[in-house]
């Protein structure tokens, strides 16, 4: 279903600010930390409650097992650090030479030693056969956080005065100061082997530091508010970080490229730890909840994060393995059709990019946009190879003739450019439409291209001649979209007037008008052997038609939005289409052709929080207790059976959701912060972080579609 997001298990709900979370080593206890000041020990097990330790007179913001798991360490923002027994839950010892709040706590993998990191700008080392400070580290001018490295010989800290430094532990000395972040640094952690670190700052990038030399290695960009923290899978392929913008998103180490956005918080995400035994990870918000994931690689095929705003072209390349789509956000997304990943963002547009084209051996990908430029991409390696210049309007599609030569671009300038696909250079104008042209396409011989335009038109044009030899006229609305049947003797069109027509390129005449949508029908496309037509609308919903005979074979409804385009994926053997939304989603379908064809969705890559509320799974088959549980805790109504009941009609509506309303930010974290300027000043983040929280809804953009008058 894709009611279960990237292995999405039943979350905790904790009913108080949630400020760490930890795995013990043997992955079988998660300790959680509270605003109140409470740490609670859940078994993994059954997920109840093992321990509930109390002590701390405020917040406790770092939270740390020793190696064999028989301590747990704890550090607050009452200026205290605490020794707890792990099996009894009984505090052993209370540890009080700072002298300004305990924000980090880490602990030694080969000494009997803890780290504490503090508002009073020092790190001290305890050790806990004395439970007496042995060193004290200085040199940040603000508060800092802290952890050891593997082999226990060096210690990272990052500070509020934006740097990072490493140290010594036996001599106490700083090696390194590496170069600083914008912006605070609230998190560090070190790599499996040691050799790197790192570093989740205020500025909203985690940076990957090279520990031998201090040089970064890597800045891993994306989140839109503070990242709070990083953490390595056990492996070191993977980071996974926290973020005030209420996502967890997973990196890949060697590519520096965001895999997946775990999306479902309600508020800023503070904390994310990996459980050492299990491919599972949790995070704790200040929605009071700690969620928990299954990121296991067959476990990551459902949601990805998508392009965050209107979608408004998706297509699919010639060998069927990438999907690209484009929108508001004014990039393009490369996905892997397979797993739903996003592969690679184009960036470069600076206004909505309307319009998308691969071309026929896949390895250049064709943009138009509301900048008035189409530009042409490396799909291998991102970059711009040609920014095609000459428009006076926005240029709402784009195509590439089958022989790969030529680029076609149409514009609301009212005509369409040629260019040479290779040099970038203009060779023709096709002018002739007496309003804005909204789709462009060739014919499979490469002889003839199609317009369709707001004058309520479609022409034909011959490539050799640039000369119009046929004018179709609708004489009902704006003609949205057109494309070729894969033999080149019928076009379809999708119209303003919420209907498809089918034509005869020979004679210009319409042989069928498909009706079914109620509102504009803005995308249209043939599947790949040609026997089925999909169209999308501004109604929500997706129709597939049978050619031949017009009849509609299902309908997927209750999209979250408007459903700006949809693709097919080139296949023999099975029908998988693509679709893009104004919600920002961009969904993989398989089509089951049977008397009454079933869809089913296969992936979503979406910016929106997983909503299944008021959702049914009556008829729903084969779900296990964590599913059931998951979905319960959703908001979900009906008795499941014991197998999926075959439908031919979706409804995804209830399954995605942008909406950011009802979000609230506990004071609790800021209450005491009262006396030094470092607690002043993290008052003042934290104030920031109320108000980005409050200003997260983001007005609706006006889409192509609409003329606004």
């Amino acid at each position: 279903m894709t009611g279960a997001q990237f292995g999405e298990l039943p979350y905790l709900a904790i009913g108080n600010d949630v400020d760490s979370c930890i795995f013990s080593p043997d992955g079988g206890l998660l300790a959680v930390s509270l605003g109140s000041g409470v740490i609670l020990m859940y078994s993994t097990s059954n997920w109840e409650i093992f321990h509930t330790m109390t002590g701390h007179d405020d917040l406790v913001r770092g939270l740390v097992f020793s190696v064999d798991g028989k301590r747990t360490v704890s550090g607050s923002l009452d200026g205290t650090v605490r020794i707890w027994d792990t099996e009894s839950g009984e505090c052993e010892h209370v540890l009080t030479d700072h002298t300004g709040y305990v924000r980090h706590i880490a602990y030694s993998a080969v000494k009997n030693q803890v780290a504490s990191a503090s508002a009073d700008r020092t790190i001290r080392l305890w050790d806990l056969a004395t439970n007496s400070c042995c060193r004290v580290l200085s040199g940040h001018e603000k508060f800092v956080c802290v952890v050891y490295s593997p082999q226990g010989n060096q210690i990272a800290s990052g500070s509020s005065d934006f740097s990072v430094r490493l140290w010594d532990v036996a001599t106490g000395e700083c090696s390194h100061i590496f170069g600083s972040h914008s912006d605070k640094v609230w998190s560090m952690a070190f790599s499996p082997h040691g050799d790197q670190v790192v570093s989740a700052s205020c500025d909203k990038t985690i940076r990957l530091w090279y520990v031998e030399s201090g040089n970064c290695r890597r800045i891993l960009e994306g989140h839109t508010g503070y990242v709070y923290g990083a953490v390595y899978s056990p492996k070191g392929d993977q980071i996974f970080s926290a973020s005030h913008d209420g996502t967890v998103r997973v990196w890949d180490v060697q590519s520096g490229i965001c895999r997946h956005t775990l999306t479902g918080h309600g508020n800023a995400v503070v904390c994310v730890a990996y459980s050492p035994k299990c491919d599972m990870l949790a995070s704790g918000s200040f929605d009071k909840t700690v969620r928990l994931w299954d990121v296991s690689d067959e476990e990551s095929r459902h949601i990805s994060s998508g392009n965050g705003q209107a979608v408004y072209s998706v297509r699919c390349s010639p060998n069927g393995k990438l999907i690209a789509s484009c929108g508001v956000d004014q990039t393009i997304r490369l996905w892997d059709v397979e797993t739903g990943a996003c592969l690679r963002t184009l960036s470069g547009h600076s206004d909505t990019v309307f319009g998308l084209a691969f071309s026929p051996q896949r390895d250049q990908i064709g943009s138009g946009s509301g900048d008035k430029t189409a530009r042409l991409w490396d799909v291998d390696t991102g970059t711009c190879q040609h920014i095609l210049t000459g428009h006076t309007d926005h240029v709402n599609g784009i195509a590439y003739s089958p022989q790969e030569d030529q680029v076609a671009s149409a514009s609301d300038d009212k005509t369409v450019r040629l260019w040479n696909a290779t040099t970038g250079e203009h060779c023709g104008t096709l002018n002739g439409h007496t309003d804005g042209v909204m789709s462009v396409v060739y014919s499979p011989d490469g002889s003839l291209i199609a317009t369709g335009s707001m004058d309520y038109t479609i022409k034909l044009w011959n490539v050799g001649t640039m000369a119009c030899i046929n004018t179709v006229m609708d004489r009902s609305n704006w003609i949205h979209d057109v494309v070729f049947s894969s033999g080149g003797g019928q076009l379809a069109s999708a119209s303003g007037d919420g209907t498809v027509r089918l034509w005869s390129v020979a004679s210009g005449e319409c042989h069928r008008k498909l009706t079914g949508h109620n509102d504009t029908v803005a995308g249209v496309g043939y599947s790949y052997k040609g026997h089925l037509l999909a169209s999308c609308s501004d109604d929500k919903t997706v129709r597939l038609w049978d050619v031949v005979s017009g009849k509609c074979r299902a309908v997927i409804q209750n999209f979250q939005g408007e459903v700006y385009s949809v693709a097919w994926i080139p296949s023999t053997d099975i029908n998988y289409l693509v679709t893009g939304c104004q919600d920002g989603s961009v969904v993989k379908w398989q089509v089951i052709e049977e008397e009454q064809h079933l869809v089913h969705p296969c992936w979503i890559a979406t910016n929106g929080a997983l909503n299944v509320k008021g959702a049914s799974i009556q008829g729903v088959r084969g779900l296990n207790p964590s599913s059931m549980r998951l979905l319960r805790q959703r908001g979900t109504a009906g008795e499941p059976e014991s197998q999926l009941r075959d439908t031919d009609t979706i409804h995804i509506a209830s399954m995605i959701s942008q909406s950011s309303e009802g979000m609230e930010l506990d004071s609790a974290l800021v209450t005491n912060l009262l006396n030094e300027q470092q607690q002043q000043d993290d008052r003042q983040i934290e104030r920031e972080m109320e108000r980005r929280v409050n200003g997260r809804a983001q007005g609706r953009r006006h889409h192509p579609y609409r003329r606004i008058t």
